[in-house]
This record gives C-alpha cells, sequence and structure tokens, in this order.
C-alpha cells in the first residue's frame, strides 16, 4: 500500500531520491486527507509523477503524464530523468502562503505551478480529477509515497517546513 507521514505538512520543501523499475509507475503525494470513504491517496493528494518515460505506456499519453509532472495537470518543460534504474534526486516544494509550487529533477527546475486559489481550480477543471469532491482541497495533509505496483525505490527522505 501507500506510504503517507504521520505528521501533516503545509508549507515545505521534500527532497529526496527516486529510482524506477522498467516499466513502471509510482508517485508522490501531498496534501493527502485520510478519510474513511477515501481509499486511495490520490483520491486527495495531488501527484508528482514518478515513471519510467521510455516504456510506460502512460508517458505516450503526453507530457502531463510523464516522470515529474503534477499529474494529468501541468507537464514537465522537459525530461530530467536518470534511466531506469539510476537514482533520481528531486526536489518539490509546496508553499501555500506564496501560492507556489515546483518540481527540481536533477538540478532542473522542470515544473511550477500554483497550489491553491484561481490557478489551481483552472487546473484542477481541465484534468481528470474535476468531478473530486476532495481531490486537491487540502493546504494541509500527508505526504505520501505511492504503491502502484511496480518496483520503486525512495530514499534520502527530507522534508523542511517552510
Amino acid at each position: 500500500g501507500d506510504l503517507v507521514t504521520d505528521k501533516e505538512y503545509e508549507n515545505y520543501h521534500l527532497k529526496l531520491e527516486w529510482k524506477i523499475s522498467e516499466g513502471g509507475n509510482s508517485g508522490i503525494f501531498w496534501g493527502v486527507k485520510e478519510v474513511e470513504t477515501l481509499r486511495e491517496a490520490y483520491h486527495s493528494g495531488p501527484e508528482i509523477q514518478v515513471l519510467d518515460n521510455e516504456k510506460h505506456p502512460d508517458a505516450k499519453n503526453g507530457p502531463k503524464r510523464q516522470a515529474g509532472a503534477l499529474y494529468d495537470m501541468v507537464g514537465p518543460s522537459e525530461d530530467a530523468t536518470k534511466p531506469v534504474g539510476e537514482w533520481n534526486t528531486c526536489v518539490i516544494t509546496v508553499n501555500h502562503k506564496a501560492n507556489q509550487g515546483n518540481v527540481v529533477l536533477n538540478g532542473k527546475e522542470i515544473a511550477s505551478f500554483p497550489v491553491n486559489g484561481e490557478g489551481w481550480n483552472a487546473m484542477v477543471a481541465t484534468s481528470k480529477f474535476k468531478d473530486s469532491e476532495h481531490f486537491g482541497r487540502y493546504p494541509t495533509g500527508r505526504i505520501g509515497l505511492q504503491d502502484h505496483g511496480d518496483i520503486v525505490s525512495f530514499r534520502n527522505i527530507k522534508i523542511k517546513s517552510l
């Protein structure tokens, strides 16, 4: 199953390393609320995609589904991933006070986006989450690592509150 933090976070930098298996798919969530009616973290938490861009079929559905994307909402500006089986360093910033989120993958900023307000609502409205009652609605929530059934590894996980 998905792993989530014990503590809830609102404004922070999350730094970690990940590596994905060939054809693998996973993700990193924030703003996850553990509500009895929500069976999976993605029902409430937005996801930064962890993916084998070469061999996973979701990567063929456009950049909004590729590694480093804010899943189904903001695609990465470039493919900054290392080859499958190598460690990728990812820094995710979520700052509700500044209404700013971004993803830095292997030293390159590849995605930037609002995390609340009109800009956020417009992104959600054009995504597959548009009809979700809980998706992206919680500024404070748990951080999660997705079990999507593929082999994925995470290490050196550090969270710094802002």
